[in-house]
């Protein structure tokens, strides 16, 4: 669907995107992974046509950002909106509705029912929280039935409930329109249920590949030994690549099944066990040598 090659941004003497390449499918959640200046909203921008490219080629099912309907199947969420605040969320909406030569009334009373957006639609833009006007921001950004949404930062400052609600309904989405999602982010949680993650860092990729392989790569997982006495953790030392507090022995493993062959080896020493995948945030400090913040 999208296919980019040697995308590069300099802004001054500073290289913010540095000869990217990205290949995105139909249907696919796609995200890019990265502190603040990692390059992710300027790769972003450069793909819906905002900034424009030093050097590199963007096609979007054949068509460049030069072309004149590039943007028809495009939908954006902005780390800022672009909503007026002294507007009702109704007449937002009526104005964006608008733009489109196709846009459907029946498919925006749904969206405002899945966002629950209906009771909040004759208050100003601007006297909603952070939550309401995001989901809003959605609702305006899907509108003109979106093939592929950009979603830059869409969950950062937002609780939990409000995070969970608009993922309700996107995955929702996907399974009914067919939507390819690209996100930035932040939030871990986020970056696991995606189809591929791109871990970006000083402009570059990192490293490109689905969750579970990152995570076999660079995530390894934990096994922990409860011993019943210190002749026990003595014993459990002697193995490769541990670690011990107390009466907890830390392996990392590769897989249950290495895990559930020391368990079963040393079952008559331990008291009891867990076991700890691998995380996203273990992938990031593995490829960048710091946490995500």
């Amino acid at each position: 669907m999208l296919e980019v090659n040697g995308l590069t941004k300099r802004f001054k003497n500073k290289i913010a995107v540095d000869h990217i390449d990205l290949q995105i499918n139909d249907g696919q959640l796609v995200a890019f992974l990265g502190h603040n200046g990692a390059g992710k909203s300027t790769t972003i921008n450069m793909l819906i046509g905002l900034l424009k490219p030093d050097a590199g080629e963007i096609q979007l099912n054949g068509l460049t950002p030069n072309d004149k309907n590039y943007n028809d199947s495009l939908g954006v969420v902005f780390q800022n909106s672009v909503l007026d605040k002294s507007l009702s969320v109704e007449d937002n909406l009526k104005i964006a509705g608008r733009l489109y030569k196709n846009f459907d009334a029946d498919f925006q009373k749904d969206l405002l029912d899945k966002l629950e957006i209906k009771s909040i639609q004759k208050q100003k833009y601007g006297s909603l929280s952070g939550g309401q006007r995001r989901r809003v921001d959605i609702a305006r950004a899907l509108l003109s039935k979106p093939k592929l949404l950009f979603l830059d930062e869409p969950s950062t400052g937002l609780d939990i409930q409000t995070r969970n609600k608009i993922w309700e309904v996107l995955n929702e989405l996907r399974h009914e329109m067919g939507l390819t999602i690209i996100l930035t982010t932040h939030y871990l949680e986020e970056a696991d249920q995606s189809d591929w993650v791109y871990v970006l860092d000083k402009g570059k990729i990192v490293a490109s590949d689905t969750v579970d392989n990152l995570k076999a790569r660079y995530a390894q997982n934990t096994l922990i030994l409860y011993a019943n006495d210190l002749s026990t953790v003595d014993k459990l030392s002697m193995l490769d690549d541990v670690k011990v507090l107390h009466n907890k022995v830390l392996l990392k493993v590769n897989s249950y099944q290495e895990a559930i062959s020391i368990i079963e080896e040393y079952k008559n020493d331990i008291s009891d066990f867990e076991y700890i995948h691998g995380s996203m945030d273990d992938i990031f400090i593995a490829l960048t040598g710091k946490e995500i913040k």
